[in-house]
């Protein structure tokens, strides 16, 4: 039997969910957004998930994967400039970056990752 442990849990999902030493982190987007860039926007949002993955017992160090989901692919090349100051270029977890449409149009990067526990 798989021991499931759920962090900060709501109706529609968790911010993250545990099982097996495996930390599953929901898709993470800046909460203000008016006349944000990119950069700022992906500064937030890096934030919090190192933020949530020291909630879980986990950190960059950690990570096994990120999908980065950016509303302009023309945003790629200032994404990748704060991703690889955030990024431990010891530990780079397989990525996967694509361009789609967000639910908040103001909205111009979401970032999920999976990382192991510390």
């Amino acid at each position: 039997m798989h021991t499931i442990q759920r962090h900060q849990p709501g109706p529609r999902m968790s911010q993250a969910v545990i099982c097996n030493g495996i930390a599953f982190l929901s898709g993470q987007v800046p909460k203000t957004t008016l006349n944000e860039g990119i950069t700022a926007q992906a500064g937030e949002v890096l934030a919090q998930v190192d933020a949530l993955l020291a909630e879980v017992g986990s950190s960059k160090r950690h990570l096994l994967s990120c999908s980065i989901v950016l509303r302009d692919m023309a945003d790629f090349d200032a994404w990748n400039a704060v991703w690889d100051h955030w990024v431990d270029a010891a530990h780079t977890p397989a990525r996967t970056t694509v361009q789609a449409a967000m639910a908040r149009p103001l909205c111009k990067v979401e970032v999920t990752v999976t990382a192991a526990l510390a």
